[in-house]
This record gives structure tokens, sequence and C-alpha cells, in this order.
């Protein structure tokens, strides 16, 4: 897609050390943060960025998650540029704050590395965290690898801070799938970094003595309704932001980035639609299929919120057969988060295929290639049969 300016040096680094990294060049004016596992890397390796001067950050270590986030609204509603990190539990504990962030219209940027709930108590990886808060008014852009999860991190704060969006962005990333494993990042020189996120200059600093008005009032019946329309709007402005601002990375870099990410689509009879780090899996099982003759592709969804439905729907039209693998528990609906999202998006565009939803990995079960595999070899047969059988499926669970 062209050439690119800036070349970064390579460093070995863990996604959570990527974060961090990412956190220094920007140089927030605030970060406040409680300590969580799989995050804890994040913030430690941070303050100890803070202790050695290597930031001018403000640095709050809070007593909860609900607390941290709390700081961070008010930091952000002062003018401050804002971060944050946090998985899990933590994030549930955060729940009232998120919805006030965004209702402020807050531009705050939090990396959530993916943790399942308890009970029985998980610290490993399932989608479980970001998915429950998916419609709480926050972006939503997941990784795939290390490298990813830096560059989503310089990112979001131009997403963030845009002025026809204004909402917080949650960077996701797999908790000890990225978070703790090394993998080759990429990393831009810093000046490079703060040229590309530019100086914050607060469109509107709700905090304001020579303007003062009120910040959360009450709003009943009357105005309640109203004060949800922007946040619509906000949205719906959001995806042309991100791929925007993912093809301008991509002109400094050589790394662009869109909505959604697709694997040997064009010529797919079948497809696997996925998220997160598990896509790697996936591009390998993709070649495994094609040496046997199946025409078999991937789509990654990069951003999940806004639901990016144009695209899916144009990258999936013409497919015989299409999984949507996820991995969040949920309960009590028939099928799980994307799949309802891939399902209406298809739906509502008159495009008609067979779909099928698996649930795999929770709690960090490792998801081999072999077994996305039989997951195309279902697909294969339904496409050929016509007959999508079941339609929630499990991938990898012992009976």
């Amino acid at each position: 897609m062209g050439s690119f300016r800036v070349k970064g040096k390579v460093k070995a680094l863990e996604g959570d050390n990527a974060v961090a990294e990412a956190m220094r060049q920007i140089n927030p004016d605030v970060v406040a943060a409680y300590p969580i596992t799989p995050q804890t890397e994040i913030v430690m390796t941070f303050s100890e960025f803070v202790a050695d001067g290597l930031v001018d950050t403000e640095f709050i270590a809070v007593e909860s998650e609900h607390a941290a986030l709390s700081a961070c609204i008010g930091a952000a509603a002062a003018g401050a540029r804002t971060m944050t990190a946090t998985c899990g539990p933590g994030l549930a504990l955060m729940w009232e704050m998120l919805w006030i962030a965004s209702g402020w219209r807050l531009p705050i940027v939090m990396a959530v590395v993916n943790r399942a709930f308890s009970s029985p108590l998980n610290i490993l990886c399932s989608h479980d965290d970001s998915m429950g808060s998916r419609d709480a008014g926050w972006i939503q852009l997941y990784a795939e690898t290390q490298q990813e999860a830096y560059d989503n991190t310089i990112q979001a704060v131009r997403i963030a801070e845009h002025p026809d969006v204004l909402l917080p962005v949650m960077t996701c990333l797999d908790g000890f799938v990225l978070s703790h494993t090394l993998e080759p990042v990429e990393v831009l020189p810093d000046e490079e970094v703060r040229k590309f996120i530019g100086v914050y200059i607060p469109v509107y600093p709700l905090i304001n003595i020579e303007h003062p008005v009120t910040y959360g009032a009450c709003a009943f019946s009357d105005y309640y309704f109203e004060h949800k329309r922007p946040l619509w709007e906000a949205m719906g402005k959001a995806a042309k932001v991100v791929a925007d601002i993912g093809r301008e990375y991509g002109n400094l870099t050589g790394r662009y980035y869109g909505l959604v990410d697709a694997y040997r689509l064009d010529d797919a009879e079948i497809a696997i639609v996925i998220l997160g780090a598990t896509a790697g899996a996936t591009r390998v099982a993709v070649e495994k299929m094609r040496q046997h003759g199946i025409k078999a592709g991937m789509l990654r969804l990069r951003c999940f919120r806004p639901f990016p439905a144009e695209e899916v729907a144009e990258m999936l039209r013409g497919k015989k057969a299409v999984a949507v693998l996820e991995r969040v528990a949920f309960f009590g609906a028939e099928v799980a988060p994307v799949f309802l999202d891939v399902a209406t998006a298809l739906y509502l565009r008159g495009i008609h295929t067979q779909l099928v939803n698996y649930i795999y990995g929770l709690g960090g079960r490792d998801t081999t290639p072999e077994q996305i595999c039989t997951v195309f070899q279902d697909l294969a047969d339904i496409a050929r049969t016509g007959k999508a059988g079941p339609i929630f499926r499990y991938l990898g669970l012992r009976d």
C-alpha cells in the first residue's frame, strides 16, 4: 500500500510490556490504576518509568479499580490526557464508571487484558470481561499480536480524542496468551509517536472555572433519553475515524489497520469469524485446509465496537457456510455476542448463508490449528449438504 516513513527498533517484548512501552512514549498527563493479574505488569512497568523520570505522568495508585476509573474521569474532565489498564474482575468493579466515562464523552484509553470470571477462580484468558461491557459506550479494539497491542495503544489516543468521536477506548489483548509471552515488537522512535498523537488540546475541558457547568446532575424522564443520543451518533462516526487513523498509521509504519482483517477470503467458500490472538492459529488452519483443496478463509474483527456491519456483510457475501468462534461464557441466549452481530449484519442486508457458533478456549484452554481444522471440515460438510445442524457448538470441550 505504498512506502512508509519510519523504521523502528525491534525489541523482544511481552504484550503487557509492549503496552507499557507505548504508554511511556505517549507520556499521558495522568494514569490511575490498580494491579490485577494478568494486567499487573502494565502498570508495574509504567510506574517504573514514572519513578525513573522517563515520563511526566502523574501516577495515582488507588485502592480499587472503581477508584482508578473514577480518578481517570476526574482527570479527563479537567482536560488531562488520561490512561489506565485493568482486566476481568477489575473491569467488572468499574462497571458503573464505564457508563459515566462514555456519557461524559471523555477520551480515556484503557488497556484490557482479557481474563475469565469466577467461579471457579480463573486468572487466564476469556473475553468475558470486555464482551460483558461491549455496550457501555466504549470503542473496543482487539489485538492479534503483541505488535498490534502496541500499535493499537498508540492509535487509540488519536481515535478517542478525535473531535467527531470523543469516546473512551478499550484496547483488548488476550491474557497470558499475549500479555505474558515474548514476541518481536517494532517500537517506533519516541518523537514519531508523539508527533503522531499530537499535543492534546481538549475540545471542551469539562472543568473550567471561567465557564462553570454542572456534571453528574440528575436527568430523569424529561432529558435522560436526549443525553444518550450523542453517544449513538459518535459511535456512528467512530468507524470511519478508526479506519482513517489505521491508514495514517500504516503510512507511517507500513502496518495498516482497518476495522476488519480478511485472510484469503477473496475466493473462499467457507470462513471463520474470530477476534483476538487465536486468529493466528486460524491462519495456520486456513493454509492446512487449502493444501487439501478446501477454499477456507478467515475474517478477523479488529474493531468490535462500533461493530463493522457493512464490512462484515461485504466480506462474507457469497460464502456457503460461516462459523463464528467466540472465547466467551454466556448464559441464556441461543448464541454468543459476536454471532448475534454477524447474523444481524447479514440478515439486514439480505445475505443468506449457513451460520454456526462455536465457543472455544475458555479459561485459557489452548486452541490448536488442528482443532480449528475440524471447524472447517464441519463447514465443508454444511456447504455440501446445505444443512447447518446444531447452530451452537463447543470446540475442545471434554465430554
